[in-house]
């Protein structure tokens, strides 16, 4: 029985048609699968079917009832947003059952009773962490379960939309995260699950959709469905999913020399980068992956250790001077960390490359917007203007805006952390092909972070593995995936620490 169904959902925006007369429906005890590139109207249903958002045209029922005359029927929908949503000076508990009054907590709020109520719903799903702990003191990835726990919580809801939950969860989380889908399946609770990782949406989805230009083009349920079938529909073209990534040009010439580094979270790293190479950074969250960038970048305090860009002793501890010798970092976080959200994409590119416009009479707008239009050119940045909000661009599109500038610094050394995150298929092979381009053409020493095994497989010529702050090996693009996952689990390899293999 469909609990949630839309009826030619139409929503338009300023020169955009964001849904066209988009049909679907949601059944009772089934997990619906809702994939589509970036911009292809997914976010925009989804806030349609949460009440977020009215549409234009069409209806929407839940539990046959038309929710677009019933407003109360939309609190029967759960949602979990992509972005993590939760108050880091609260505790735990207290973000699980905000607001109170929506739990029948009223007078005085006492940490004790919360930590109380809490307790056993962190245990029944998994979620190992403090119930007083603050929020800001535990994990991304039991951050966003959280999420996900606290959208549960109320009893009455009938359908749980989770947005692209797993962008954060390490795989232990994840496996979490799905034993709870499954048991809500159970209960006769819809889900409705996006998810950029089709691999993900194969295995978990009883029935899938693929959004593209705003419509709902294609509908299988998941035996008659695999992954080339949902990237063909997505994409309308065919994408080499064999495709290598690595550099072909890696040179002699080392632009980057670490040596006994060690800091908050890790210790003793020793690795170096070429020009031109790709090299993998890959271990579990928490293992100190992207501690290790932000020490060499500066804007975290390193114990001992040396660090050389271009053979020159870089000072540690200096984030300008660090970027003035050629080392860019470009953080997982993009929204909240790489970003202006409410600037343009003008401003966002320009904007640390004041001193090369600038002029005896201050910034050159012309000479702006000659750059600007150069950078969007060169890196195929998708955007109705260089005046429109950043926030407005897709996920993939933004991360090329922050590429194009940090590449306009000429950097030696270029970190990408996570660079996919919450990006679809199509886009994913654009800054694999990108990342290739800057190594082979430019001579850029990369550093990729990545959670991905495919992803690291695909594109780095050396991949390094870290466990709880630890060097534990070194392969070669041949390794096996086997024994790449033993060492990021803390498995020594039969060729010990950092044998290549």
């Amino acid at each position: 029985m469909a609990v949630l169904e839309a009826r030619r959902l139409t929503k338009r925006y300023t020169g955009v048609t964001a849904l066209r007369s988009v049909d679907i429906s949601i059944e009772e005890g089934q997990v619906h699968g809702i994939v589509g590139e970036n911009g292809a109207g997914k976010s925009t249903l989804i806030k349609c079917l949460t009440g977020i958002v009215t549409p234009d045209e069409g209806m929407i029922f839940i539990e046959g009832e038309n929710a677009l005359e019933k407003k109360a029927m939309f609190s029967r929908i759960a949602y979990v947003p992509q972005e993590i949503d939760l108050f880091g000076d609260m505790t735990v508990a207290e973000n699980l059952f905000l607001p109170f009054e929506k739990h029948g907590i009223r007078g005085p709020i006492r940490q004790k009773t919360l930590n109380r109520k809490a307790s056993p719903l962190l245990r029944r799903f998994r979620l190992d962490v403090p119930a007083d702990s603050p929020v800001a003191k535990i994990s991304v990835s039991a951050q966003q379960l959280l999420q996900s726990v606290r959208a549960i919580v109320h009893e009455n809801y009938r359908v749980l939309v989770l947005d692209e939950p797993t962008t954060s969860l390490t795989s232990a989380d994840t496996d979490r995260l799905f034993q709870i889908i499954s048991e809500l399946k159970s209960q006769d609770k819809a889900i409705v699950f996006i998810s950029h990782k089709l691999e993900e949406v194969i295995g978990l989805a009883d029935t899938i959709s693929v959004f593209r230009n705003g419509e709902n083009i294609a509908f299988r349920r998941k035996e008659d469905a695999d992954i080339p079938w949902i990237v063909t529909r997505m994409t309308g073209r065919n994408i080499a999913r064999n495709r290598m990534y690595g550099s072909r040009a890696v040179k002699d010439r080392t632009v980057l020399e670490v040596s006994g580094l060690s800091g908050s979270g890790f210790s003793d790293i020793t690795f170096s980068v070429k020009a031109g190479e790709i090299l993998g950074f890959s271990g579990l969250v928490g293992s100190g992956r992207s501690e290790v960038m932000q020490t060499i970048l500066g804007v975290r305090p390193a114990g001992s250790g040396k660090v050389r860009i271009g053979g020159k002793l870089l000072p540690l501890g200096d984030a300008a001077h660090a970027v003035q010798s050629g080392f860019i970092y470009l953080p997982e976080e993009r929204k909240h960390q790489a970003i202006l959200a409410e600037l343009s994409v003008r401003e966002n590119i320009s904007i640390s490359l004041l001193s090369e416009l600038s002029g005896v009479f201050g910034i050159s707008l012309k000479r702006e917007r000659k750059l600007v239009n150069e950078i969007i050119r060169a890196f195929q940045i998708k955007n109705a203007g260089i005046e429109q909000h950043i926030r407005f661009l897709s996920g993939g599109n933004q991360q090329k805006v922050i590429i194009g500038r940090a590449m306009r610094s000429y950097p030696k050394v270029l970190v990408f952390d996570e660079p996919t995150k919450g990006v679809d298929v199509g886009t994913k092979a654009e800054i694999y092909a990108l990342m290739q381009k800057l190594a082979e053409t430019e001579e850029v020493g990369i550093i990729l972070i990545s959670s991905e095994m495919d992803e690291m497989k695909k594109c780095a010529n050396r991949i390094i593995t870290l466990h709880n702050g630890k060097k534990t090996g070194e392969f070669g693009p041949t390794a096996a995936k086997e024994r790449i996952m033993q060492a990021i689990f803390g498995e020594i390899t039969p060729n010990g620490i950092n044998g290549k293999v």
